[in-house]
């Protein structure tokens, strides 16, 4: 029994431009969403790419948006805090990956003034940041912490390398590479380098 020949690309597209129903549209924005969350953007070019019809793909956001499984400003907050656990990145890093899904530079900015706020208020509450009789405490932005965690998660191969200054240089470059400021990068390093570096090794 011979198999009918797999649709090709084109062949899908065209099937797919020729659809009527908008449920058929909405069902497949649903599965785009399964797999985690996404930006209106995200989903609006996936189904557009895929070849259905322009105002049916409005029609499906909208719906989607509606019912609360789109939404900007909350997808963007999201991403910021699970960025902030699983694989810590600099402002900047965060803000160039959500303009690239299409999230509008307001919520962005949103996002990131709301990580901005939780770090700061973690630091206030923070009892081995309060200072003595005296003394400000001192206060670490939202980079900074996430910089340090950064540093701490690849502390093992780091530390592999005997020489100070090179071992500085890894540090720095895992750092700016994951879109830390230059004196963010500077300040988490040298509070690294003190932290884990054997005596006199820093």
């Amino acid at each position: 029994m011979t198999r009918p020949p797999k649709e090709t690309r084109a062949e899908a597209r065209a099937r797919r431009a020729a659809v009527e129903d908008p449920a058929v549209v909405l069902e497949a924005a649903a599965r785009f969403l399964e797999v985690r969350p996404r930006s209106v953007e995200e989903v609006r070019r996936r189904l557009r790419d895929a070849g259905y019809r322009d105002d049916l793909v409005d029609g499906a956001v909208e719906r989607l948006a509606a019912l609360g499984y789109l939404d900007d400003a909350a997808f963007a907050r999201a991403w910021v805090e699970s960025r902030d656990r699983a694989r810590p990145r600099g402002a900047r890093a965060l803000r160039d990956e959500l303009r690239r899904m299409g999230v509008a530079a307001e919520d962005v900015e949103a996002a990131l003034a709301a990580r901005e706020a939780t770090a700061t208020g973690a630091a206030e509450d923070d009892s081995t940041l309060r200072p003595a009789a005296g003394e400000r405490a001192p206060s670490r932005s939202s980079d900074e912490e996430a910089a340090a965690r950064l540093l701490a998660r690849r502390c093992g191969p780091l530390l592999r390398e005997t020489d100070p200054r090179r071992r500085r240089a890894k540090a720095y470059s895992l750092l700016a590479r994951n879109g830390f400021d230059p004196d963010v990068c500077r300040d988490a390093v040298t509070a690294w380098m003190r932290a884990a570096a054997p005596d006199g090794q820093a």
